[in-house]
């Protein structure tokens, strides 16, 4: 299956295409997709390893220069959507309204919904699932990408614990935030599996939907009973 049989900036989470935007910010976010999308095209085909920073520049019609003005790292090109987790921790892990299990929850279903729209969206599902797993094999392969994936994990982690300090009256250096921090970002690597477990299981996308929330669920429910007592810590 060719990678432009798959529509993968489709993928984009839909929040990320401004409702009114002017047209210098509007070129930079294409850009920027465009980097992202087709280096992992380009990651996908040949590995990791193999394509240089340049020949994506090259591909996409600009100077190296540019690609690492918009992304830092070579790594950064292809996990560029931790991004967007760590502005959704920002908001609405701070969401008094809701606790932070259930903020937690639903930004991991909004992630998931997002995900399951994709893929009921193409006309190969198969060969969708089957780039879907193709990506978890580049990332757990490639050595660096699971180290650029480690500390993204941990600037997530220290973003959920100030919030929750916030909440709570602490410190983020306090270890009740810094636990209960760890325990809610605990849940994505949850969603990761359940869905790499469940991928080739379920029939349709809504089966898929509701395997992975089950397990997802049942997790929380576990870090929801550790972390009622957060408050009166």
């Amino acid at each position: 299956m060719g990678m432009r049989t798959v529509d993968w900036t489709a993928l984009r989470r839909r929040d990320e295409e401004p409702a009114s935007e002017g047209l210098r910010e509007r070129k930079k976010r294409l850009l920027r997709r465009q980097l992202s999308d087709t280096a992992t095209e380009m990651f996908m085909e040949r590995g990791f390893d193999a394509v240089r920073v340049s020949e994506i520049a090259e591909a996409c019609g600009v100077s190296e220069k540019t690609v690492f003005n918009y992304f830092p790292t070579k790594e950064s090109l292809v996990l560029d959507l931790g991004e967007a987790t760590l502005g959704s921790l920002r908001t609405t892990l701070a969401d008094p309204d809701l606790s932070p299990v259930e903020a937690v929850l639903k930004i991991l279903s909004e992630e998931l919904a997002g995900l399951m729209s994709w893929l009921s969206e193409q006309d190969d599902p198969d060969g969708a699932k089957s780039l879907l797993l193709r990506f978890g094999v580049l990332i757990r392969s490639t050595p660096s990408l699971r180290a650029h994936q480690r500390d993204m994990s941990d600037q997530q982690v220290a973003v959920a614990a100030e919030v929750l300090a916030r909440r709570s009256g602490m410190s983020p250096d306090d270890p009740e935030p810094q636990i209960a921090a760890a325990s809610l970002l605990a849940l994505w690597p949850i969603q990761f599996q359940a869905l790499r477990r469940h991928l080739n299981r379920a029939r349709t996308p809504e089966q898929l939907h509701d395997m992975v929330s089950a397990d997802v669920q049942r997790a929380a429910r576990l870090v929801d009973r550790g972390l009622a007592s957060l408050g009166d810590a």
